[in-house]
């Protein structure tokens, strides 16, 4: 039992350390609704509910996100994300990174986005092949199709 309780007791300092440890800040820069994406309501309930925490300045920040290590990935990954894309500033993108992003959006919805460890923790955000099809109708103007790059 001694031995447990040490094993415990270095676990446990080690997590409190954790809590130490600069990392970026949590935020959610104020919304200009000028700025915002204007998309039809059924896209715009597709996006909000998968896409938003992390690609917008809406972000509904889970409490682990305020606790190291999850925090780290947490935190990180919508800083990443709003730098990819951000439908909080959509308006401010010039037509042509708008059409670039829109492809983009086309070819990752059927796979790599939402995140799969997001997707864990939310299911809801889940696309269907309904939402998929939605999402990637509005991408592509309502002609279905994108002539995607293959990396």
């Amino acid at each position: 039992m001694g031995t447990f309780l040490r094993v415990f007791g270095i676990i446990l300092a080690v997590f409190i350390i954790f809590q130490f440890i600069p990392n970026k800040k949590k935020s959610n820069p104020p919304v200009d609704k000028k700025l915002e994406i204007k998309t039809p309501a059924k896209v715009a309930s597709i996006l909000k509910r998968s896409c938003y925490d992390c690609h917008s300045n809406e972000t509904k920040w889970p409490w682990w996100s305020s606790v190291a290590p999850m925090s780290w990935s947490v935190v990180d990954d919508v800083v990443e994300g709003r730098k990819a894309l951000n439908f909080s500033i959509w308006n401010s993108y010039s037509k042509e990174k708008q059409d670039k992003l829109k492809k983009g959006i086309y070819r990752t919805v059927m796979g790599p986005m939402p995140l799969p460890q997001y997707t864990w923790l939310h299911p809801e955000a889940k696309l269907t092949k309904e939402d998929i099809k939605t999402i990637r109708d509005w991408a592509s103007d309502g002609k279905g199709f994108i002539k995607t790059d293959v990396r």
